[in-house]
Order: C-alpha cells, then structure tokens, then sequence
C-alpha cells in the first residue's frame, strides 16, 4: 500500500503518520500493489459487513466495526435499483468510512479526533470512537436539528456548536484544534473513502458481477462518488468485472450546488457556495474539499451534475420512502428527483440499468 495525490500527483510511500494531506493541502488516495494484475478477488462470504472485501482493503489488526455495510440493493424494477444505506448501525452510509478510518486512526496510535459534520457523519464518528475507545470531538453548526445534536452527543462528550454550515464549525474546529486531535474530516485522511469505496464492490456483487450503466448519487463532500468509482476501476483492473465503467451522476439540492455549478461552467474546480441552505443537510457542503476530483469522475465517466428544487424535496422524499416503505432522508429526495428529471430529458431511458440511494436515516421531520 502506498498513497498518490489527487492532485499534485506525487508517490509516498513512506508517510508520516498519521496520514492526512499531501504537502500540498490535497487529498491523498490509496493505491494497492495488486491494481492492474490478474489476482482475482477473495471475497469472504461468511463475514456479512464490508469486510467480506479485506482481501482489497487496507490490512487492519484490530477492526473497528459495528457490522456496517453489506446493505440490501432494492430492486424497483428490473432496471431500477436503491441500495438501503439507512439499515447501517447508527442509521447512514457514513458507518462505512468511519469503520475504516476509525480502525486506520487506531492503528496509528491515534487517541483523539475531530470533525465538522453536518449531521450524520458526526453521529458515525462518535459511535466508531466509543467502540475504539477514542475521543471524539464533534463540531456541529448551531443549526443543527436537535434529534441530530442528541445522538452525537449520545456517544461523545467532546460536541461543540458554532455558525449555520459545516463550514462555519470547520472553523471553529481549526481554532480549538489541539495537536495531539487527528482532522478525520471528510477527504482530510485517505481511509474513509477505502470504506466508501465498499459500495462499489457490493453494487457489483449483487448485480452478479456486473456494473450498472448509471449511479445517481446525492452529493455533498463527494467520499461516496469518489469511492465507488475507485471500487469499479479497481475491480475492471483485476479483471473482476467487464463491460463500460457505470456513468456517474452527482445530485444536489438548488440549495447547495457547487459541484453542479462547476459542472454547467465546465471547470475543473468548484466555488464556495455562498449562503448556502438546504433541508438535506448531508449536502450542506458549500466548499468541498474535493470538488476538483468530483469534476474529474463526472468527465471521465461521461457523466452530469443536477440539482433539484429546494422546494420540492419533502415532496420527492415522501414519494420515495412512500414507494420503498423505508424512512430515507432527504438526501434520497434530492436522488429520487434528479433520477425523474434524467429520464424526463431522456440522458437515462429505460434499457439502462441504474442505481440510486438512500444514503440515511430521516432523524426529524421536514
């Protein structure tokens, strides 16, 4: 195992630990001896989680699990697929990077860490350093509903409040930072996208080995984008899975939409958005770290940026959760109607198979 950067494109393989950013302040990626070559892929069908991908995940002495990943892909028709994300332990998607960054931290020597959230992954993080026995310091905006606010501190005793966004408590967090704290914020260390990345591989699994023509992801940081399209290269590398590589499609609400905003222009980075405000609070991501590898999946996939009207997502969610009998938050509005207006304009028709996702639980009303 060694790390490239995302942007720069320097090589470590000898990093100081624990491992965080490139010298240059980007995002590192983790990069495997086996990519490329013919090893085939031991999955290990006893261990129902997203370990049962070890084989192709950084090697961990002592797992930091709660049994997250291995979700149900919900089938709306033959074509149509939702992966469950809300069946994870503390209710989202983000038990899965937490599991592997958390194990990571741990095997760092790592003792104290912190993170901005915007809801869910502050919730993840604190439940994954309790069963590590870590602390966990959790920077949430005042803004933050109180149903989200009693579960982070439910398993932390180290939860502040500052500003309206995730951004405003990222820096709240960066003047309280002490330094023995380890930034596990999203794309700020490497690992939380391997545990992402497990999305790939189960989509794949269950579709019996192949890839979907199309993902519809809601996206915010982007770890989940970015991690599946790692698993689908990885696994055409080890020549696992054939066929065209699935067409990648970010979805955001009109009330935070840097990356669709980028996209239209056809830059290659994103623009902090300002005043941003939205009900899917998992995309209340103004100033993605990684809006410039977004850009780059969503062009080297042949893929769109869409946004969808603030004003209609307790609609769409209603009707999504309505259809699933789950209890998805908004986020799925947001994917629920970014997947209607494709197939209005037809970039999707209905020969293609495409997944979307409910990526948490629905904690409060809308």
């Amino acid at each position: 195992m060694h790390f490239e950067c995302t942007y720069c494109k320097a090589v470590i393989k000898n990093p100081i630990t624990p491992v965080g950013l490139c010298s240059c302040g980007k995002p590192l990626s983790v990069r495997y001896e086996w990519e490329n070559s013919n090893i085939g892929l031991k999955v290990d069908t006893n261990e129902e989680s997203l370990w049962r991908y070890a084989s192709v995940l950084p090697s961990v002495e002592n797992r930091v699990s709660l049994g997250e990943g291995f979700t149900p892909l919900i089938p709306i028709s033959d074509k149509l697929f939702v992966k469950n994300e809300t069946v994870n332990p503390t209710g989202s998607f983000k038990d899965r990077g937490m599991s592997l960054a958390i194990s990571m931290a741990k095997e760092q020597q790592v003792e104290n860490i912190c993170l901005p959230s915007a809801g869910n992954a502050g919730i993840s993080a604190a439940a994954y350093c309790k069963e590590a026995g870590m602390n966990c310091h959790v920077f949430l905006p005042e803004s933050i509903p109180k149903e989200y606010l009693s579960e982070s501190k439910r398993y932390s005793k180290h939860v502040q409040l500052k500003g309206n966004t995730i951004a405003d408590a990222a820096k709240e967090m960066i003047q309280q930072k002490q330094e023995n704290w380890f930034d596990i914020s999203t794309l700020k260390e490497p690992f939380r996208v391997e545990g992402k990345k497990t999305l790939g591989y189960e989509i794949a699994e269950q579709l019996g080995w192949k890839f979907p023509d199309i993902i519809v992801y809601e996206t915010g940081g982007g770890t989940g984008l970015i991690g599946m399209w790692k698993a689908f290269q990885e696994l055409k590398s080890i020549g696992k899975v054939s066929g065209s590589l699935p067409r990648m499609v970010a979805a955001q609400s009109t009330g935070c939409a840097p990356v669709v905003d980028a996209f239209q222009k056809l830059d290659n980075k994103t623009e902090f958005w300002e005043n941003s405000q939205t009900k899917a609070l998992g995309l209340n991501v103004p100033g993605p770290i990684g809006g410039y590898w977004i850009l780059r999946i969503l062009y080297e996939s042949n893929g769109i940026a869409i946004d969808v009207s603030e004003n209609e997502l307790t609609i769409l969610t209603e009707e999504f959760n309505t259809m699933l009998k789950i209890n998805a938050g908004p986020e799925a509005g947001v994917v629920w109607g970014a997947y209607k207006k494709l197939r209005n304009i037809d970039w999707i028709d209905g020969n293609q198979s495409v997944v979307l996702f409910a990526t948490g639980t629905e904690r409060c009303k809308l």
